[in-house]
């Protein structure tokens, strides 16, 4: 066993993220169970030592075992939760009959609960009585199984744990960063989907490298100013996961957020584009929860709420970016 108490670990997804979230764990030395809830995926993973699915073009190492079952997790000293955000709440009621209340969970997706407007560490705690930790910041899976420079945000409420955790997963490709921002690491995870959805647009549209930027600059401000009216720590938005995470997802076609609002910006349909995909676009099912949250707190958050109107009420892509660039002239920083 490690210095940390941490041998095993078992992460619960094998969607892209998850598969390579799991090759580290095996490159940090844990012996590793991936589970998937298809059969016929795990199967194929088994046989093909590959998620051709997901993650194509990725050879997984040998030492990573494969399963369906959701029991394997047993056991396991760490738990890593790689599931869409929409399936928290029913994965873990399901995944917590399995594990011990002591092992430390940790959650990845980047989204909020949508119906109940609620952060995922409160969906774990509601459905489980876990007290999970959260894994965010700028991050591309496919760069993460490549062996590619990669650092990242881990908070939660215990630091010595988080720390050991840290210490546990990192690897000299793979650096973990510990903060106990639990609300503002996971903000800056959620929001920059949807953020991520309007950039993409912009780009798709031709806008221009000026628009971009300057789209990219007011997206990071109602990131701010959602994120310091739910109490979040200041720091935490220009760290990893906050400042860091938009800039990479707002800027590369890996990001399925930032894609797909290229695809609207050239025209496409939102059905179609999401029909045409087997990963989950995390901003499309957050948008109208980040613009409940704000309302709620008396913020103004325009992109986010054009952005909602477009994804989620079909409005016309041209009529939201006029509406937006005939705004009222105000200070920059109110």
């Amino acid at each position: 066993m490690s210095a940390s108490g941490i041998s095993t670990a078992c992460v619960i997804g094998a969607g892209a993220w998850g598969t390579a979230l799991a090759t580290m764990c095996v490159r940090a030395g844990l012996k590793t169970t991936l589970w998937c809830r298809s059969g016929a995926l795990a199967e194929a993973i088994a046989a093909h030592r590959e998620n051709e699915k997901y993650l194509p073009g990725h050879k997984l190492p040998d030492g990573l075992q494969v399963t369906a079952n959701m029991s394997d997790a047993a056991g396991s000293d760490l738990v890593i939760l790689a599931t869409p955000a929409q399936a928290t709440r029913q994965v873990v009621t399901e995944l917590s009959s399995h594990i011990d209340q002591k092992v430390p969970l940790i959650v990845t997706a980047k989204g909020l609960e949508r119906d109940s407007n609620k952060f995922l560490t409160d969906v774990v705690a509601e459905c489980s009585g876990l007290r999970p930790l959260v894994l965010s910041g700028p991050s591309f899976a496919a760069d993460v199984v490549a062996g590619l420079p990669t650092a990242i945000t881990l908070a939660g409420d215990n630091g010595r744990q988080a720390s050991a955790i840290a210490h546990a997963l990192s690897t000299r490709s793979f650096r973990i960063y510990v903060s106990e921002d639990l609300k503002g690491v996971q903000i800056g995870g959620a929001v920059k989907n949807v953020l991520a959805i309007a950039v993409g647009i912009c780009a798709g549209k031709g806008l221009g490298a000026s628009a971009q930027a300057a789209l990219l600059a007011r997206s990071f401000a109602e990131l701010r100013r959602l994120s310091g009216a739910l109490g979040a720590q200041p720091e935490t938005l220009f760290g990893l996961s906050g400042l860091g995470d938009l800039v990479l997802t707002c800027s590369s076609t890996q990001s399925r957020n930032f894609s797909l609002g290229v695809e609207l910006g050239k025209g496409a349909q939102l059905e179609a584009v999401l029909a045409s995909r087997s990963a989950v676009s995390e901003g499309v099912h957050t948008a109208g929860v980040v613009c409940a949250l704000a309302a709620a707190n008396d913020i103004e958050m325009p992109v986010c709420q054009a952005v909602a109107r477009i994804v989620t009420d079909g409005a016309n892509v041209d009529d939201e970016i006029a509406q937006l660039m005939s705004r009222p002239l105000r200070p920059e920083h109110d």
